[in-house]
């Protein structure tokens, strides 16, 4: 680590960003376990954790300025490519030994319940030996109930900075709870839908696996951070109560990406599912359409046979409607009856072919 110089000696920090001050939303300086100084600004919490050895310093901020961090970084040796993912935010949750410093990038998560849906916060967190500097871009997650929880407990706090690095972790991942819990109703909620022929479900589906799939981003690599933290417990030699703390954060995690990717599967599994009913839906409707069709075509044969029936007499008996004095077969005594039987005789043979045919 680069040797510490006091920022409200050489005026590291800019004036107007001390004066300023909008990024600090939280500063304190530990000493045994116990909050020991509650200083306004940066300038003010570095001065106090340098008056004696031992103390470490918890610094939150919000949305900093980069030139904040910028002096930070010079005051506690930060390597500059933390120092610009931090100012960038966006990053993707990982962990980063730059010498005696570990940045730690982590991603928490809330369930909205009045839109259904999962709201994210980035959190960059700086630990050395003597300080904690936690930056966050997003309203959530709030640390004021971490510190406040440590600070109930200062038997943990005494461990370190190790013990806050631990006690941020363990808010992270025990907020997944609730969203965990969400996914699982919305997915209930689906799988009625499906079943109930909801025309909507697909794209809530659909927007449902993005929101599980960025879920996933989340918490699946604090798999690899968390052994990471475990692989170097004897190295850094982590006190064993407080490696047993994090061994069971581990476990949460595990059961939270076990749980992610059940999800992932169930939500496949019912799109799978949703698309095969809506086949077969449209398999049926297709099959009424048909048949309705098939049903006026019969009714349309039916209407054009019995109008050749009845078109045969009407030929016929057009014959002696037309009003010529020759015609042969008007002075036949048998003409009149031939007719009728002629009429009779071209539909019973028309009825009968048609019949045949299945017109009729």
């Amino acid at each position: 680590m680069a040797p510490s110089r006091n920022l409200a000696q050489d005026g590291a920090i800019p004036a107007v960003a001390a004066a300023r001050g909008s990024s600090l939303v939280d500063s304190g300086v530990y000493a045994g376990g116990h909050r020991v100084v509650s200083p306004g600004d940066l300038v003010s919490t570095v001065a106090a954790l340098r008056q004696e050895e031992g103390r470490v310093a918890w610094m939150g901020l919000y949305r900093p300025a980069e030139e904040e961090l910028n002096s930070l970084a010079a005051e506690f040796g930060l390597h500059e490519l933390a120092v610009e993912d931090a100012v960038l935010a966006h990053q993707r949750p990982k962990l980063e030994r730059y010498g005696s410093t570990l940045f730690v990038v982590l991603r928490a998560a809330r369930y909205v319940d009045e839109t259904e849906e999962v709201e994210f916060g980035e959190l960059h967190l700086f630990i050395g030996a003597d300080f904690v500097l936690t930056v966050r871009h997003a309203e959530s997650p709030s640390l004021a109930e971490v510190r406040k929880r440590l600070e109930a407990d200062p038997d943990l706090l005494r461990l370190g900075t190790e013990a806050i690095l631990y006690a941020i972790l363990d808010a992270v991942v025990d907020g997944y709870g609730p969203v965990l819990k969400g996914l699982e109703n919305d997915i209930d909620e689906i799988e009625t839908q499906v079943f109930t022929g909801d025309p909507t479900v697909s794209r809530r589906i659909y927007e449902l696996s993005q929101e599980v799939v960025d879920f996933q981003r989340a918490v699946t690599p604090l798999t690899p951070i968390l052994a990471g933290l475990t692989g170097g417990f004897q190295k850094y030699r982590v006190d064993e109560e407080l490696q047993r703390y994090l061994r069971d954060v581990a476990d949460h995690v595990t059961v939270a990406v076990e749980r992610i990717e059940n999800y992932r599967n169930q939500l496949r599994d019912i799109l799978t599912v949703n698309a095969t009913l809506v086949g077969q839906r449209q398999n049926e409707e297709m099959k009424a359409m048909t048949e309705a069709s098939f049903a006026q075509s019969e009714e349309v044969k039916k209407i054009s046979s019995w109008a050749a029936i009845l078109f045969a007499p009407s030929l016929v008996g057009g014959v002696y409607g037309m009003n010529f004095r020759h015609v042969p077969e008007l002075a036949w005594r048998f003409g009149y009856p031939l007719a009728l039987l002629l009429m009779l005789g071209l539909s019973l043979t028309l009825y009968v072919v048609f019949k045949r045919r299945g017109w009729l």
